[in-house]
C-alpha cells in the first residue's frame, strides 16, 4: 500500500515479485497504474532553490536511504523513476542490496570494477571471457588506466591462491557459465580462496580496499542463478540479453552491496552513462515479468537440442550444463537453481564440429551461412538470450578481440558454434540444424 514502510512484496516469492513490482516504489506514486508509467522529462521543475540544493546533497549520500524515501528529481543523468523501479526489481531479482542500471552491459562493467580499482591495482580473471570484456582488459586497463590484469583458469584453485597472493589484487572476475565454452566457475570455492586473502590484509577503515568477487551472471540470469547468495560481492548484467528479452533495447546493471552504492552512482553520473527511461521501461515492463516463463520454456528446449546434437555424426562434441557428459554438471547442480531450488541449466549451448581445426572452421562457417540463407526457426546474429532463436561463431564474431593463439590457449575451439535457444518449436530448430549441419559436413 502506498506509504507503507514494509513492502508487501516480502510475503512473495521472486517469480511474482518480477511481475508486480515491489506494490509500493518511492520512485513513482503508480498505485492507480497496473503498467508504470514512463517518463519523458530530462530536467524536473524544483519548487525553490532550497529544494534543489537538498536533492543534490541527497544524491549518492550514504545517509540518504532511497528505498524509504521519495527522491527528489533534477536531472535525468542522476535518477528518474522507470529506472530507479527497474533498479528496485533487479535488485529484488538477483537478491541484492542495491542495483545501478547503465546504458549498456559494458559499462556496467566497467563501472563495477571502476569503482573497485585504483592506479597499480590488479583484476584476476578467467581465462575466457566475452570479447569485449577481453579488450577492456587488455588494450585500456594497462595502457590508460595502469590496472594489470592477471587471466588465470579459475576452475583451477591453486592458480587462483598464487594470483590473490599478490597485494595489488583487488578483483576476482568472471563469468559462469562462461561465454562461449559454458565451463562453470565454483562460486563458494572462489568465496572460500579470497575470504583466505583478504584475512592476511588489514585495510583498516577502508572497508573497499580488500578483494570483491565480480561475476557477469548474463547468461545464467537470477532466475537460473542468483552469485550474490553463493559468494559474490557484486554481479553484473547486461540487460540487452535474457533480463530484456526481446532484442530491443540495450543496458546494463550492477547489483552490489549498498557499501558501494554512491560511487557507482557517481561513476554513472560522471562518466555519463546511465540507462535512459525509454530503455528502462521494456525490461521493467516486459522483461523481468516474462523471465521466469521464457527461460523455463528455453531451457526445456536446450535440453532437447543438446541431446539431439550430442547423437549427430557431424558434432564432435557439446557442451551444456544440462546434460549428464557435461565436465562439471555436478557443479551445475549445485550451483544453478531456479526460485523454487530447481535444476536451471540456461538458454545457452555450445558444440563443436568433427574435423581438425581449419576443418571444424570451415563446416561451421557453412553451416551457420546455410542457416543465414535457409532457415527461419534460426537466425545468424550475435547477441543471446532473445525470443528468437540465435546461432554465432564466436572465434569470429564476438570474441574476434581475442587473437587466434589466445583463443585456444583459454579453451576457446575455433571450429565452435554458440546457439542461444528461443521460443520456436523444437522440431523446427533441430530440422533446420540437421539439414545445415548435413550441408555443412559435405
Amino acid at each position: 500500500m502506498p506509504g507503507s514502510k514494509q513492502p508487501r512484496a516480502a510475503r512473495y516469492r521472486p517469480r511474482t515479485v518480477m511481475i508486480h513490482g515491489r506494490m509500493h516504489s518511492p520512485h513513482w506514486r503508480y498505485q492507480d497504474h497496473i503498467v508504470p508509467p514512463v517518463s519523458s522529462s530530462v530536467a524536473y521543475r524544483l519548487e525553490s532553490a532550497e529544494r534543489g540544493a537538498e536533492g543534490f546533497l541527497e544524491f549518492a549520500n550514504p545517509e540518504f536511504n532511497k528505498a524509504q524515501h521519495t527522491p527528489i528529481y533534477i536531472y535525468d543523468r542522476l535518477d528518474e523513476p522507470a529506472r530507479g523501479m527497474l533498479e528496485e526489481n533487479l535488485a529484488a531479482a538477483e537478491q541484492g542490496e542495491i542495483a545501478c542500471a547503465f546504458s549498456t552491459g559494458m559499462a556496467a562493467i566497467s563501472a563495477a570494477l571502476g569503482v573497485l580499482c585504483r592506479t597499480g591495482d590488479k583484476v584476476v580473471s578467467h581465462r575466457t571471457l566475452y570479447g569485449c570484456t577481453y579488450s577492456l582488459f587488455t588494450n585500456w586497463y594497462p595502457r590508460r588506466y595502469g590496472i594489470g590484469v592477471d587471466f588465470v583458469d579459475l576452475r583451477d584453485l591453486r592458480a587462483l591462491e598464487r594470483s590473490l597472493a599478490d597485494p595489488r589484487v583487488m578483483v576476482v572476475y568472471f563469468e559462469t557459465p562462461v561465454n562461449p565454452t559454458l565451463d562453470l566457475i565454483d562460486l563458494a570455492a572462489v568465496r572460500r580462496a579470497v575470504d583466505r586473502a583478504n584475512r592476511s590484509r588489514t585495510p583498516r577503515g577502508e572497508k573497499k580496499r580488500r578483494i570483491f568477487i565480480v561475476v557477469d551472471n548474463t547468461f545464467a540470469t537470477p532466475f537460473c542463478q542468483r552469485p550474490l547468495g553463493l559468494g559474490a560481492d557484486v554481479v553484473v548484467h547486461s540487460l540487452t540479453k535474457n533480463i530484456g528479452g526481446f532484442g530491443t533495447d540495450m543496458g546494463g546493471a550492477v547489483i552490489a552491496p549498498r557499501l558501494l552504492a554512491p560511487d557507482l552512482l557517481l561513476y554513472r553520473k560522471d562518466f555519463g552513462a546511465p540507462l535512459a527511461p525509454k530503455a528502462a521501461w521494456p525490461p521493467l515492463v516486459y522483461g523481468l515479468p516474462t523471465l521466469a516463463l521464457r527461460v523455463a520454456e528455453q531451457q526445456r528446449t536446450a535440453l532437447v537440442v543438446a541431446r539431439e546434437l550430442a547423437r549427430h555424426p557431424a558434432v564432435a562434441r557439446v557442451v551444456y550444463p544440462g546434460l549428464a557428459s557435461h565436465p562439471q554438471h555436478a557443479l551445475a547442480r549445485r550451483q544453478m537453481r531456479d526460485f523454487d531450488g530447481k535444476f536451471a541449466p540456461g538458454t545457452l549451448i555450445y558444440f563443436v564440429l568433427k574435423g581438425n581445426p581449419r576443418q571444424a572452421r570451415d563446416r561451421g562457417t557453412r553451416t551457420i551461412n546455410h542457416i543465414a540463407k535457409k532457415s527461419l526457426a534460426i537466425t545468424l546474429a550475435v547477441s543471446l538470450g532473445q525470443i528468437r532463436t540465435l546461432i554465432e561463431h564466436p572465434s569470429s564474431m564476438t570474441h574476434a578481440p581475442i587473437p587466434i593463439e589466445d583463443q585456444v590457449r583459454a579453451g576457446l575451439d575455433p571450429g565452435g558454434l554458440r546457439l542461444s535457444i528461443g521460443l520456436e518449436s523444437p522440431d523446427d530448430l533441430l530440422n533446420d540444424l540437421k539439414e545445415a549441419l548435413a550441408l555443412g559436413a559435405q
